[in-house]
């Protein structure tokens, strides 16, 4: 448990730090950085799952901490950390309980369900919150569908890497 959760804070913390650095994506559009390094916190969280809701929102809390460390430290814009709080909880929360309700389907099935919801969610929120007003409506929605299709790849490569072993009775 404690290595998927160090990973998904560290990547949190990595992907808000890097999310101004912008970087063209052929045919999908605009992606930060930080989207390349964000995908792999959705697989990350649902790793943590099978210790329980109680451990997700522990990670997502923790996270949460250590991204008001980052702005007051590293001087990451205060947009960009609102920005990715609220989106991370939303979407967190919103894949924590779909993933919770796939429970009795395959590891690939509860992944790809709880995605399917908490990603473009996350973008969504994400992309709206930090950057309305900072680009064209147009450059926006060219970020969001590259972040979207990004960040399901990623996740994807994640959850296909290692597919955790099946824990009967994992705590809910």
């Amino acid at each position: 448990m404690v290595p998927s959760m160090t990973i998904y804070i560290a990547a949190v913390l990595a992907a808000n730090y890097t999310a101004t650095w912008f970087i063209p994506l052929p045919i999908f559009g605009m992606v930060s950085v930080g989207t390349l390094i964000f995908g792999i916190t959705f697989t990350q969280r649902d790793r943590v799952h099978r210790y329980g809701r109680k451990a997700v929102y522990a990670m997502i809390l923790l996270a949460a901490v250590g991204m008001v460390l980052e702005s007051l430290l590293l001087e990451v814009p205060w947009r960009i950390i609102l920005a990715s709080f609220i989106a991370i909880v939303l979407s967190e929360a919103a894949d924590t309980e779909i993933y919770h309700q796939l429970l009795h389907r395959s590891w690939l099935q509860r992944v790809t369900g709880s995605n399917l919801v908490s990603i473009p969610l996350d973008s969504l929120l994400f992309n709206l919150i930090a950057f309305m007003g900072v680009f064209e409506p147009a450059m926006l929605v060219a970020i969001i569908f590259g972040e979207i299709v990004t960040k399901f790849t990623t996740g994807a490569l994640a959850a296909l890497w290692r597919t955790p072993p099946k824990i009967e009775n994992a705590p809910v």
